[in-house]
């Protein structure tokens, strides 16, 4: 039997204030983030196609913090054993610049 977790998933400002928070259960303990991610975009009932996943991830659209690491690489997996909290902060570009 595999193990699963529940994990809180955070939508959160650059200031760090929750916009919308859920928990998503009885994932693998170990997950990749790009699969964390297309959980919380399924999760926000927006239909948006991977590559549009990777391209706002590359341009640094939405920034993804598990437990208490900024994750680099969509590719990267994920302890959900040491991540009960994933934090998505998306980032606005300046006006004008």
């Amino acid at each position: 039997m595999c193990a699963v977790a529940d994990v809180k998933v955070r939508d959160e400002t650059m200031t760090g204030r929750e916009i919308e928070s859920w928990v998503l259960p009885g994932l693998p303990v170990e997950i990749t983030a790009r699969e964390l991610v297309r959980l919380w975009i399924d999760a926000g009932g927006k239909p948006v196609a991977e590559e549009q996943i990777d391209a706002a991830f590359a341009r640094n659209g939405f920034v993804m913090i598990a437990g208490n690491r900024q994750v680099d690489d969509l590719d990267e997996v994920i302890d959900l054993s040491r991540a009960a909290e994933v934090s998505f902060i998306r980032l606005v570009p300046l006006a004008g610049g």
